[in-house]
Parts: structure tokens; sequence; C-alpha cells
């Protein structure tokens, strides 16, 4: 089960003292630990998860000064209040200036006083927490927000790369259907002419060139738009024979689209008729 309390540990040679505070925190909610001298004192530390040190200045083997500084160089976090009478003031001023310790109280105290000097300080161990993990997990948001960049870096990267290469692609198809040496005439299904190549544009009916914009009926007759129309509710190619442009008899395939475009056009594909020589019907 897990303790939420915040644990203080009262370091003392003198077992009143120990008991005095105690009495005085026993209400207070804390889980208290006590030790004689600053070797038990370090050995509890070692062993607990402790968030205060109460400490007495005057003991043997090692002083409450030498004591808090070990600990604040073994447990930093763990705030640091030194017990000292008015003589032994001087005696601690170098340690208070070396960080050492948090605050020091007079011998004798004030009880209510130590009370609260010790709630004071525990809100300022639990601010400082706080901050620490505030600070820990902006660091760590930072850095997943690294990843994410580089991620969306990278996946900008492949994309870009994609594009080029889909321009590219389209880039040579276009230039490939330029270079047909077949006229070929795009249409959409709503009978407009939507794509021309090369060998297309050079081709006219009754004086009029083709040119995108236009509709299909303005160069062909009826029968056209029918077959169109019949070729993309197949899904098949249809053929017609004889279709006359700028002097030249033709035949005509008309090929719609697949995929995604299936039913929204036709491709049509017109071959010089080069078995007709007399008698070639007009478009």
């Amino acid at each position: 089960m897990n303790d939420n309390r915040h644990t203080i540990l009262c370091v003392d040679d003198e077992e009143n003292i120990l008991h005095s505070i105690k009495r005085l925190l026993r209400k207070e909610g804390y889980r208290l630990l006590t030790a004689s001298n600053g070797v038990e004192g370090l050995k509890i530390l070692k062993e607990n998860n402790v968030h205060l040190v109460l400490s007495d200045q005057r003991m043997p083997q090692m002083s409450g000064t030498e004591f808090l500084a070990e600990v604040k160089e073994k447990y930093p976090d763990v705030i640091r209040i030194i017990l000292t009478g008015y003589t032994q003031i001087d005696s601690i001023t170098e340690s208070i200036n070396k960080g050492n310790i948090y605050k020091f109280l007079l011998k004798p105290w004030n009880d209510q006083n130590l009370k609260l000097e010790i709630g004071k300080a525990l809100e300022q161990y639990d601010l400082i927490q706080a901050n620490k993990s505030l600070h820990e997990k902006v660091l760590e948001q930072n850095e997943e927000l690294k990843r994410i960049n580089e991620n969306l870096e990278m996946l900008i990267q492949e994309r870009t790369k994609d594009l080029e290469i889909q321009n590219q692609a389209l880039e040579l198809s276009r230039a490939i259907l330029e270079d047909l040496p077949v006229p070929v005439i795009g249409v959409s299904v709503e009978g407009m002419i939507v794509l021309i190549n090369r060998q297309a544009q050079s081709l006219s009916k009754s004086g009029k060139s083709i040119e995108i914009g236009k509709r299909l009926s303005d160069y062909f007759s009826n029968d056209m738009e029918k077959t169109m129309e019949e070729a993309m509710i197949s899904g098949t190619s249809m053929a017609l024979k004889g279709y006359r442009l700028s002097g030249t008899s033709y035949h005509i395939d008309l090929i719609p689209l697949s995929g995604k475009f299936s039913g929204k056009g036709v491709v049509l594909y017109l071959r010089k008729d080069l078995g007709r020589k007399k008698n070639v019907p007009n478009a």
C-alpha cells in the first residue's frame, strides 16, 4: 500500500528532544522517523524516502552541519532544517551560505512556530518536486514533438519525392502523348473536348480546327456521341469507321476511361483509313 504522507526524519542525541518533537507532530499526519546521531540518520535515509530532515546541531561523532552537508550531497531534494542555540549561530553561518541548510530554528523553540516552519518547508518541497515534474514533462513533450517533427519531415520528404516522381511521370506522359504519330482526343462525359495532342491539333472539320473546350458534336455526327455513351456504359472499346477530317478518312477507336474515372469520359484514337481511296463518307 502506498503511503503518500510526508516523511520527516528527526536526528538528535537527546531522547527527550525526540519525544517532544514526536508529541508535537503526532497529530499533523506526518510519518516520523528518529535517529540519535548522524550516522544512524544516514542509514535511515538510505532505507526510506524522506522529505525533510530536522537535525540538532550539537551531537557527538558528527555535528548537525556536517550531517546535513552529507545529506545535501547524497539526497539533494531533501529539505534540511537545523535546531541550534544562540551560541551556535556563528558555527552554522558558512553551512547556510553553502546551501547545506534550508533554515535554522533556535532552541528552545515555540511549538506553533516549529509546526508552521515545518509545514512551510514541506510546501516548498512539494513545489520544487512539482516544478521538477513539470520540467521533466515539458522535456518529454519536447522530445515527443521533436520526434513528431522528424517523422513529419521524413513524411514530407517522401511525399515530395513521390510528387516529383508523379510530376516527372506526368510530364513524360504528356510528352509521349504529344509525340504520338496519331491523333488522340480526350472527351468528358458531357461531350466536351478536354485533351488533344499535337496530331489532333492539326485536324479540322469544315475549316474549324479541333480545340479544347469545344463540343464533340461540333466536329462529329450524332452517332459518335451515341457510340461514346455505349462505350462508357459497357466499359468496352467501340469503333467507328469512315470519318473524314482535314481531307483524310479515319477509323476511330473509342476507349472508355477505367478505374476511378470509369464513366467519366473516353479517349478517341484516330487511325488513317489507308484501305479506302474513294467514296469516303464525311463526319
